[in-house]
């Protein structure tokens, strides 16, 4: 079972940041965990550069600066759900993303949930800088939750019911769906695990060679095999543990792996999406580009990515 003990809040006192928070109020009330909310003061303000050089002296926070803050850090987690909540404050000035993954590895961070912003302008600009970093960058898993949709906020203990996890049979989708296993376990859930078959007729791992070498077999034979032997591997991934404490279902889609994974999670009303991201290589910036960036950026509900390492 996965553990989460300390979970890193980064705010910024918006309602999306305050809608992040309640969100790791559930899973700390679940899991036993400690929460650190994090507010990160920029050390220059943005518009202050022109090119690289800054066109302002660096602000310096002054110890009624912090005092101030940290007041208003204990407010906002007051105005919501925090019973029972081991919570402490922090507050730090410089780079948003240096600093946040600065205190994840001082608080030993087991999770960083945070607010993405809306899907234009500025709040588009905030999303870029900040979110999509930390994805690349972070070592422990990250919890994106979008804008507040009325009624959809879980506040009990048993936080997510409804859980899609996508994988394409590597390493790190893999990871990811230990961790979504887990989660549906710990939660009574019901567990979707997704595969989005390509467009072409690429051969999957682990297919039988004769599949790819039989030039008699016609396409339709070719993708009947394939999908065969898809629906037997996701079968094999899922130990039968796993279901007797959570309802599991394993299917199979084609198309574009971005557009499937969100229709899937609105068809299924998913509540939560566990999702693989892989290094930090370039290779990893074109896969992080193409699905899960888009995935974090258009999902209706919070993303969880878990890097393998």
């Amino acid at each position: 079972m996965i553990e989460m003990r300390n979970i890193l809040c980064p705010v910024d006192f918006s309602d999306n940041s305050k809608h992040a928070l309640e969100h790791a109020i559930a899973i700390a009330h679940r899991y036993g965990s400690r929460v650190t909310l994090l507010y990160v003061c920029p050390g220059v303000p943005a518009f202050a550069y022109a090119g690289t050089t800054p066109m302002l002296d660096p602000f310096v926070l002054t110890d009624a600066d912090r005092e101030r803050l940290t007041t208003e850090l204990q407010q906002f987690a007051d105005s919501g759900p925090r019973s029972r909540i081991r919570l402490q404050h922090a507050v730090r000035e410089g780079d948003a993303v240096s600093e946040i993954l600065a205190e994840a590895a001082s608080v030993k961070a087991d999770l960083v949930a945070l607010g993405t912003h809306g899907r234009s302008g500025f709040e588009r600009l905030f999303l870029g800088s900040v979110t999509e970093k930390l994805l690349r960058k972070a070592d422990c898993p990250i919890l994106t939750v979008p804008p507040h949709n009325p009624g959809t906020v879980p506040v009990e203990p048993e936080l997510f019911k409804r859980i899609v996890c996508p994988i394409d049979f590597s390493e790190c989708s893999q990871a990811a769906l230990t961790y979504a296993m887990s989660m549906a376990q710990e939660n009574d859930a019901q567990l979707v695990v997704l595969y989005v078959a390509p467009n072409d007729l690429v051969p999957l791992p682990g297919q039988p060679h004769d599949d790819t070498r039989d030039h008699t077999l016609s396409v339709a034979e070719f993708l009947i095999r394939r999908e065969e032997h898809v629906r037997r591997l996701l079968q094999e991934m899922i130990p039968d543990t796993v279901r007797t404490y959570c309802n599991v279902e394993t299917m199979m889609t084609q198309g574009k792996p971005e557009t499937e994974i969100l229709r899937v999670a609105g068809e299924h009303g998913a509540d939560l999406i566990v999702i693989g991201v892989r290094g930090r290589g370039a290779v990893d910036l074109t896969i992080f580009g193409s699905t899960t960036q888009q995935v974090v950026r258009l999902a209706t509900c919070p993303v969880l990515t878990i890097r393998h390492h």
